[in-house]
């Protein structure tokens, strides 16, 4: 399901990134004594309670201003404030409420939002100053006194946030869905496969790139299998996010990757692979999901008998960091080969679904161990006791050794190709986690 957000905003300099930076535990909003240092929303996940949701820091908000800077900053807050399930509004108690903290209220009331007032700048400890009880006055209930740059106070105002996050199973579907994330840059021709398979114009359509503001929910059935593709803006480079509503876009073309069982990478076969492509599906590579390359526009490629082995042969060396991912050549305009992503999606999932037995990996590991012997250094060889599966989404395996320094990646990969081998593990990653054994267990 995708994370709650909640937004945090306010006039400019009331402590806004102090704040944020507090709650999710880290410096990464810029936090400077000058209005307008953060300019652009940034995100962060945060958890509360055992529920994550995604935190977001905002630029100040003036309602009323000419300056070009400022009014980006007041249109940022408000793609914050429209996508946003739980506002926090950010007063300063030292300087009490001012014009611009009233007209932010009113605009906030508006919105429909369940709004939270937070009173910064509560720096002592025990019954908040007098000066605290004028924020009654703006008319949100309950003002929270929080020090944002202390911590006093955060406690109470999470369990406030936590109160109106949505129900964490709205939005679930029935077990055995598979849910697939279709990512890859602008203009690649996710838009078109999803409507290709759902039989409708579920999404717009455009040569213009960047025309997918959102990621949407398409719900197919095919036989007895469920499938939810979501159909994400593409994701350009940073520096080449211009438009403001775009950074909201790519954070959700993220976000239904995390939400995803499978990552359909599209690619346009006319233009080939990128360095952006490299990006996109590391990203997905990193997450654990399943993945699959879909060579898309593929009826525009003039062909001879040895094309799609020559650009099959070009993608296997462009994807080396994921030598395990299937690649198949579409046209989402004519719906060539939309049965085979069909299948291996199907597959795909099943393989990062994969359990294998304690048993049958031990003697995967003694037939690789008898084969190539493990390495050594300074006279110490690596032992490999025994190996076991933790987990799957994606495959998890836990290794135990003597020494973990001289299980070398050259030999990891030697033991992923030789499980590879046997169990077919196509189209996910596999993780290894490396277990020392305690030295008194070895006499």
């Amino acid at each position: 399901m995708s994370l709650p957000i909640v937004a945090i905003v306010g006039r400019p300099n009331t402590g806004k990134s102090t704040l944020f930076n507090k709650l999710i535990g880290r410096r990464l909003s810029i936090v400077e004594d000058t209005p307008g240092v953060t300019r652009d929303r940034i995100y962060s996940e945060c958890e509360w309670r055992g529920r994550q949701f995604m935190l977001v820091d905002t630029g100040g908000i003036e309602p009323k201003t000419d300056d070009i800077i400022l009014a980006q900053m007041r249109r940022q807050a408000q793609i914050a404030i429209d996508k946003a399930d739980v506002i926090i509004l950010l007063t300063d108690l030292r300087c009490g409420i001012t014009a611009n903290d009233s007209d932010v209220a009113a605009m906030l009331q508006k919105s429909g939002k369940p709004v939270i007032l937070a009173v910064n700048k509560c720096d002592r400890v025990g019954e908040p100053q007098p000066e605290f009880y004028e924020f009654y006055n703006l008319g949100l209930g309950d003002p929270f006194p929080v020090s944002a740059e202390h911590g006093h106070g955060t406690g109470d105002l999470l369990d406030e946030v936590f109160k109106y996050l949505p129900d964490e199973h709205s939005d679930e579907y029935d077990e055995g869905v598979i849910r697939v994330a279709v990512i890859g840059k602008p203009n690649s021709g996710k838009s078109s496969l999803i409507n290709c398979i759902s039989g409708e114009e579920r999404a717009i359509v455009s040569d213009i790139a960047g025309t997918t503001r959102d990621a949407t929910d398409t719900i197919i059935t095919r036989g007895e299998d469920t499938y939810v593709f979501v159909d994400t803006a593409g994701i350009r480079k940073k520096s080449k996010i211009n438009e403001k509503i775009e950074h909201y876009s790519v954070l959700r073309a993220y976000m239904a990757v995390d939400n995803a069982d499978v990552a359909v990478i599209m690619i346009d076969a006319a233009e080939g692979f990128t360095e952006q492509d490299s990006k996109i599906a590391g990203y997905a590579h990193e997450k654990g999901k399943a993945c699959i390359v879909a060579v898309n526009k593929w009826d525009l490629v003039d062909k001879n008998t040895d094309t799609m082995a020559e650009y099959r042969k070009k993608l296997e060396d462009d994807f080396s960091f994921m030598s395990y991912v299937p690649f198949v050549f579409i046209s989402a305009k004519t719906g060539q080969r939309i049965d085979k992503l069909f299948e291996l999606i199907k597959d795909v999932n099943a393989q990062n679904n994969l359990r294998v037995t304690t048993g049958m990996l031990n003697d995967v590991l003694s037939y690789a161990v008898a084969r190539v012997q493990p390495p050594s250094d300074k006279g110490r060889r690596l032992k490999i006791y025994y190996i076991t599966q933790a987990s799957t989404k994606p495959p998890t395996f836990v290794v135990f050794v003597n020494r973990a320094e001289l299980f070398h990646f050259s030999y990891q990969r030697y033991i992923e190709n030789q499980i590879r081998q046997t169990f077919g593990l196509t189209g996910t990653p596999v993780r290894f986690v490396i277990r020392e054994r305690d030295r008194n267990d070895l006499k």
